[in-house]
């Protein structure tokens, strides 16, 4: 046998095994995460029973750009009827707040599908207008008296500051010697116990309590408990007179108050324990709200337009009997992106290590993974955030060009970060057109990269300055920190000097990050995390060079 010619052993190459191992393994990763924030939740009590109505729950008409804010307003018949069928199914009774805009209708439409009021007069500070919508509230409660069960004249008006304690006691009895129904007072429950004389011009005591909204939110675990005390407390400081809780509950997507953290699962989980523990105690309960309203949320931001039972485009009920609820019902198209996401990360970063006459190192290969890996399980959770929490032609935009570039700097550093090349500074795409650069690769990724700074300065500082209200957009910052500050430090130029305005962003992302910590708490997971990508964001600032320079990597030891 002639062994003079042997066929060499096919041995696969580091930068073949490399990649493919850390994709697999990265798959693996995107698919088990998704897997786990997508386990639905079985209540043991589900929050609307088809076998037992509500007691009551509040109802505003408004949808899609219908604010009670404009006075021409008058919602049609048409709209609050189907509305109220809707109800009827699940309720008792409904609470309203005015009589204008339309809302002078609901007591006949009530009385054609069974359903009782709770009156609602909206007192303000314009007296004029309040004696206008007490002579039409007098006028429903005697047309309707088998529906109109009792009218509540004002909604917090002590707590906005609109009357005097006096004045609205005044105003109460006045109601009360025109009508042959209960009258009530609805307001926080702090208020109550701070001017308990208004008990004396109530048939009885109507109170708010809402564990997420309180000055120390409470968690959802410990929701119901906290109603109950509250409860409780109220009772003995007013034994002569019933405690209703007129309006609690809590909402299914916003933003977190330290310890308290909005959810679909959370919500459902405090309504029905709450509906438990009122059954248990032997109270009244109105729930807050019906339908999601969105005209709530230029006062109060996301949080406060996802209160409904119902979801607000379709009138469709959140949680029907029987079936599981989920954080993320559509988590497999969400999960399938962030999987084809990944694979294009490795796969731009391959094709890029390809023309290059060096072999990549392992450190730069695992950046990559830890890169596609977060972006893969977070841009699911991005999308998600950015469906419900933009909110006008200004949201939209402002969160979908983040979401945009967050899902394109993984791609984009990836190639870099295979090629050579540094993160570009911002003079490289706006400064003198001598230093400009005519890559467009690097123009691409300092574009990215300005956007994302951009936005998340606004962000940053409206967390600072105007916090109550502010998202935090935690999964598209992150997505886009992780790769950008790997690219800083690991492709990172000898020479040059640190960019002045890099710098200044840098200082207000670290900065906003300590400050967002400190007033958020550590309990707030969610303004944690957030003020993690800051940080990892100022630094892959701070390692920008103003000089553009071509890094190639030493090689594999490998």
């Amino acid at each position: 046998m002639d062994h003079s010619r042997q066929v060499p052993r096919r041995i696969e190459p580091i930068a073949v095994r490399t990649p493919l191992a850390l994709l697999l393994i990265s798959l693996t990763i995107i698919a088990s995460a998704w897997w786990w924030l997508a386990q639905p939740a079985m209540l043991a009590r589900a929050p609307i029973d088809s076998t037992a109505k509500l007691e009551c729950v509040s109802y505003a008409p408004f949808r899609d750009g219908q604010t009670p804010l404009n006075p021409k307003l008058e919602v049609s018949a048409e709209q609050i009827r189907e509305d109220l069928i809707h109800l009827s199914e699940i309720s008792r009774c409904v609470r309203t707040y005015s009589v204008d805009n339309g809302l002078n209708q609901v007591p006949e439409l009530a009385s054609e599908v069974g359903l009782k009021v709770l009156l609602g007069i909206w007192i303000g500070n314009n007296r004029i207008k309040n004696a206008q919508l007490v002579d039409t509230a007098v006028a429903l409660a005697e047309k309707y008296p088998d529906t109109v069960t009792a009218i509540v004249v004002g909604n917090e008006v002590l707590l906005h500051g609109d009357m005097s304690p006096s004045d609205l006691r005044d105003l109460i009895r006045s109601v009360k010697a025109r009508v042959s129904v209960p009258v009530t007072y609805a307001d926080a429950w702090e208020y109550w116990l701070r001017y308990r004389e208004i008990q004396d011009a109530v048939d009885f005591v109507t109170v708010h309590i809402l564990p997420y909204w309180d000055n120390v939110p409470v968690r959802a675990q410990d929701a119901a408990a906290d109603v109950a005390t509250i409860h409780k407390r109220l009772a003995l400081a007013f034994p002569d007179k019933e405690v209703m809780i007129g309006e609690t509950g809590w909402p299914s997507m916003g933003r977190m108050r330290e310890g308290a953290l909005p959810s679909r699962i959370n919500q459902a989980r405090v309504i029905s324990e709450i509906l438990d523990v009122a059954k248990r105690d032997n109270f009244r309960v109105n729930l807050i709200e019906a339908f999601d309203a969105s005209w709530k949320r230029y006062w109060e931001g996301t949080v406060g337009g996802n209160w409904g039972l119902f979801a607000a485009d379709h009138r469709t009920l959140k949680y029907p009997p029987g079936v599981s609820i989920s954080n993320y019902p559509l988590w497999k198209p969400l999960m399938g992106s962030g999987m084809i996401l990944a694979t294009f990360v490795f796969a731009a970063a391959w094709f890029s290590q390809r023309r290059k006459p060096w072999k990549p190192r392992t450190s730069s290969w695992i950046a990559i993974g830890v890169s596609a890996t977060i972006a893969g399980i977070l841009l699911g959770i991005a999308i998600d955030k950015m469906t419900y929490e933009s909110f006008g032609a200004w949201g939209w935009l402002r969160w979908g060009s983040l979401l945009v570039a967050a899902a394109a700097t993984p791609l984009l550093c990836a190639s870099a970060l295979m090629s050579g090349r540094a993160l570009p500074a911002f003079l490289e795409l706006i400064g003198p057109r001598d230093s400009r650069t005519r890559s467009f690769p690097t123009f691409a990724l300092g574009l990215v990269l300005i956007g994302i700074v951009v936005i998340a300065t606004g962000a940053a500082l409206g967390s600072v300055f105007d916090p109550r209200w502010q998202d935090l957009p935690y999964a598209a910052l992150t997505m886009a920190a992780v790769p950008l500050v790997s690219l800083s430090w690991l492709n990172r130029p000898k020479a040059g000097a640190r960019p002045i305005a890099e710098m200044v962003f840098a200082a207000i992302f670290i900065f906003s990050a300590l400050y967002i910590v400190f007033i958020e708490g550590t309990q707030n997971w969610q303004a944690v995390w957030t003020s993690g990508a800051y940080i990892a964001l100022g630094l892959a600032l701070v390692g920008v060079r103003s000089k553009e320079a071509i890094v190639q990597p030493e090689p594999s030891s490998a």
